[in-house]
């Protein structure tokens, strides 16, 4: 099946407010909340493992510097419109404010982790004096796979992601080789180099914002060590989402951290070396299909961080690109990657994403130097593969079967801090 770039960006690189998992968890809230009418009785949300790990410590924006998951369901129940999505945090004021704390208060919110799901899973019912609603997002945090009115079926479709229906865009990416990656990334519209700039830019701004909120002097001034400033600004940009801060950023493959991590880096990078723009482009969107095809195998939610391990090792490639880096010094950069960061945990969304995100920068410079320079870490040596194509199958393996404890202990570990 074909693939063209507008479609990938429509699928995948995509403008959110605050982090994905609480913004789709309010907004199945607020599409539960408009099937029904008048006061509300009850929110009741079942939820898979992955999402209410990264619902538990991270910052809503404009709340008050409120948290969780809890506050998710509160705010999303009460907004007057669902068409906001990802961005429906936007709409958060002082009245909608006020009417969520009542809802807390009234300990009228119930959650449910469902253990047995290992895909993305939201479905969420509010119960109000006028009417039921219930919404279910599966697979993807913007995929309605069901929306009822008084138990009536009213919206939806089943989310693609196996057999049955056709594959989704990160599925269908997934399934393609570093080469047919690198191809594509070079097919780029007008209309898609500007989305791809305008996405830049809200990343970059809210890197520059989270600078103030950081010690002074930890991200260097431009001018000097160019590979810690970049890493220290994405480490900025992660913090503030994380905080909460309210600027839009625009998420690939159902991440706002991941689209941080990869955008910053290029860009400036291909800035600073005297790029022309045409091709900082294509690094970007090259960057951009990495990371959701490898983001594919880990799984969008994974027990592995996406940040350090899918955008880092986009942002590797994309470096590689700018620098006019063979197929082979390619594969070399992966498996430097997989020999190195594979394994680094996803203990849920938080500030600490933050250190996560700098740290597979760092790893992604390392990796491309390394693999400029002939060095990779060989195919004898642990998870690695005979080429970048097989160690990106050996890391997929690793985070969806071979690390399948990890979230319930991770889990186990937050419900005992509440």
């Amino acid at each position: 099946m074909t693939m063209d770039l507008t479609e990938f960006l429509s699928a995948e690189w995509k403008p959110a407010l605050g982090c994905t998992e609480p913004a789709a968890v309010a907004h199945a809230a607020s599409l539960a909340a408009a099937q029904g009418a008048g006061g509300i009785r009850e929110v009741r949300l079942v939820v898979d493992p992955r999402t209410y790990k990264n619902c538990h410590a991270v910052g809503l924006p404009n709340s008050g510097g409120r948290t969780g998951i809890l506050w998710a369901l509160a705010l999303g129940a009460c907004l007057p419109d669902p068409a906001l999505g990802l961005g429906c945090f936007a709409a958060v004021d002082a009245a909608l404010l006020a009417a969520a704390r009542e809802l807390v208060d009234r300990k009228v919110i119930r959650v449910e982790v469902d253990t047995s799901r290992l895909e993305l899973h939201i479905d969420c019912t509010v119960a109000r004096e006028g009417g039921t609603g219930r919404a279910v997002l599966e697979v993807e945090h913007t995929h309605l796979a069901r929306l009822e009115a008084d138990g009536t079926q009213v919206g939806g479709s089943p989310a693609r992601a196996g057999a049955g229906g056709a594959p989704s865009v990160r599925a269908r990416v997934g399934a393609m080789g570093l080469l047919e990656l690198r191809k594509l990334a070079a097919e780029l519209s007008g209309e898609n180099r500007q989305r791809l700039r305008e996405g830049a830019a809200f990343n970059l701004a809210m890197a520059e914002h989270g600078v103030a909120l950081l010690p002074e002097g930890f991200v260097p001034p431009p001018g000097g060590d160019p590979m810690a400033r970049l890493s220290r600004l994405v480490a900025a940009g992660v913090f503030a989402r994380m905080s909460g801060e309210p600027l839009m950023v625009m998420s690939l493959a159902g991440s706002g951290n991941k689209g941080i991590t990869v955008a910053v880096p290029v860009t400036l990078w291909g800035r600073a070396g005297g790029h022309a723009q045409a091709r900082v482009d294509e690094a970007l969107a090259f960057g951009c299909l990495v990371t959701s095809a490898t983001t594919h195998r880990l799984g969008t939610l994974s027990a592995v961080c996406g940040a350090a391990n899918a955008a880092g090792i986009g942002i590797a490639l994309a470096i590689l690109l700018l620098e006019g880096a063979t197929p082979a010094q390619m594969d070399l950069a992966v498996a430097n990657m997989v020999g190195n960061v594979a394994g680094m945990i996803c203990d849920g969304a938080k500030i600490g994403c933050a250190m996560k995100a700098m740290t597979g920068v760092d790893a992604a410079f390392r990796s491309a130097t390394l693999a400029l320079a002939g060095f990779g870490i060989p195919a004898t040596d642990g998870i690695v593969g005979m080429d970048g194509d097989d160690s990106l199958v050996n890391l997929g393996r690793l985070a969806r079967r071979g690390m399948t404890g990890v979230d319930a202990e991770v889990l186990e570990i937050m419900q005992a801090k509440l």
